[in-house]
């Protein structure tokens, strides 16, 4: 499914470097309407993500020159307002519902996807899709623009084609871990995940909050989402566990991290826990190196790195936590320090947190439109 060659628009977008990372002022109104821009559709436009990806598009200017918002049956016909302009959420499974997009952004979940995403692809637009279903697909790149934007060297405008947003924990994850990667090369990487809410969509966050006033309240906690108490307390992260042990969230960072590396050998292990925090990730990520890299060294590299924010405060104790990066695009990196139990300098331990509708999701997949741009 992955596009041919075809004429690239560099007249679209200026390169995103010197974009803004953080969200603007609410009071401030931008409009990215152009004519000369593509025509995007947004499939789960009424959803956490789907929301997002509009919010990213205004903070970032995002150029359109018409935008279409798509839902299922049941949320077609919803009023939204966006941008100082009146939509009406139209039906996904309506024929034509891709004539004439160029990019389609689409957020609501695997089998949405596998139904919707090619014929998306016939109607000659590159879908950016948020699920798991095509990520692991040789034939599909699986997208991080600041970690892997060779993978996209065949996709371009005009030619249908797939993209892959990676799970949000592999983004937040390979933001912090990769620049480290590149200058010593990871043999080994061990992940503890601390998800939040948002991670299980909007219906999560609205269960999360409800189940914290009813626990304060003295009742009993309503569980839909969730088999279990979720506020005041954490478990092992809901998705199926697999015949191996792992459950398939722990599953995606291993596969995941060795597709958008090029590594088969790179050895990942992960142990993922959903915690009642309501939009950002947190993760414990030690690294094993080839070449020995000290932890002087690890913060100059991370300082640089596009999109990451260290926050690593020793004499005040203060390092990352999900409310600073919520509603932030930056990851935030600290607790960098030197693994003891590795001779010569040949581990770290870091601390990553990053908000998992932004970055982990919406913004990525913005950031992958806006290179089909350039």
């Amino acid at each position: 499914m992955q596009a041919a060659a075809a004429v690239r628009h560099p007249h679209l977008l200026a390169p995103s470097a010197g974009r803004a990372r953080h969200r603007r002022a609410p009071s401030t109104v931008r409009m990215a309407l152009r004519e000369d821009g593509p025509s995007v559709a947004i499939v789960g436009a009424t959803g956490a993500v789907g929301q997002e990806f509009l919010r990213v598009i205004t903070d970032r200017d995002f150029p359109y020159r018409s935008l279409r918002l798509l839902a299922s049956e049941r949320s077609a016909g919803k009023r939204l307002s966006f941008e100082d302009r009146e939509y009406t959420v139209q039906d996904l499974a309506a024929p034509g519902a891709f004539d004439g997009v160029d990019i389609a952004l689409f957020s609501a979940g695997g089998s949405v996807s596998r139904k919707y995403g090619p014929a998306a692809v016939a109607s000659g637009a590159v879908v950016v899709d948020n699920s798991s279903a095509f990520r692991m697909d040789p034939e599909v790149p699986l997208v991080i623009p600041e970690v892997n934007p060779e993978a996209m060297a065949n996709v371009r405008l005009g030619k249908g084609a797939i993209v892959a947003n990676p799970n949000c924990s592999t983004i937040i994850c390979l933001m912090a871990a990769t620049p480290l990667h590149r200058h010593a090369k990871v043999l080994r990487m061990v992940v503890s995940t601390y998800q939040a809410a948002s991670g299980a969509g909007a219906a999560a966050m609205e269960e999360l909050k409800l189940q914290t006033q009813e626990v304060l309240a003295g009742k009993a906690p309503t569980c839909s989402i969730f088999s279990q108490q979720y506020a005041f307390n954490i478990f092992s992260h809901n998705a199926p566990v697999l015949e191996n042990g792992y459950n398939e969230e722990e599953m995606k960072m291993v596969k995941e991290t060795r597709k958008i590396w090029n590594n088969k050998d790179v050895k990942v292990t992960a142990t993922c826990i959903r915690v009642p925090v309501m939009r950002a990730h947190a993760e414990s990520v030690n690294l094993q190196f080839e070449k020995p890299l000290d932890e002087d060294t690890a913060r100059e590299i991370l300082r640089a790195a596009p999109g990451v924010t260290i926050i690593d405060d020793r004499a005040a104790n203060r390092f990352p936590t999900p409310l600073e990066v919520s509603d932030k695009d930056d990851v935030a990196v600290g607790r960098i320090r030197q693994d003891l139990s590795q001779d010569d300098n040949r581990g770290l331990d870091i601390f990553v947190c990053g908000d998992q509708i932004r970055k982990g999701a919406a913004l990525n997949a913005v950031q992958i439109a806006e290179m089909l741009l350039k």
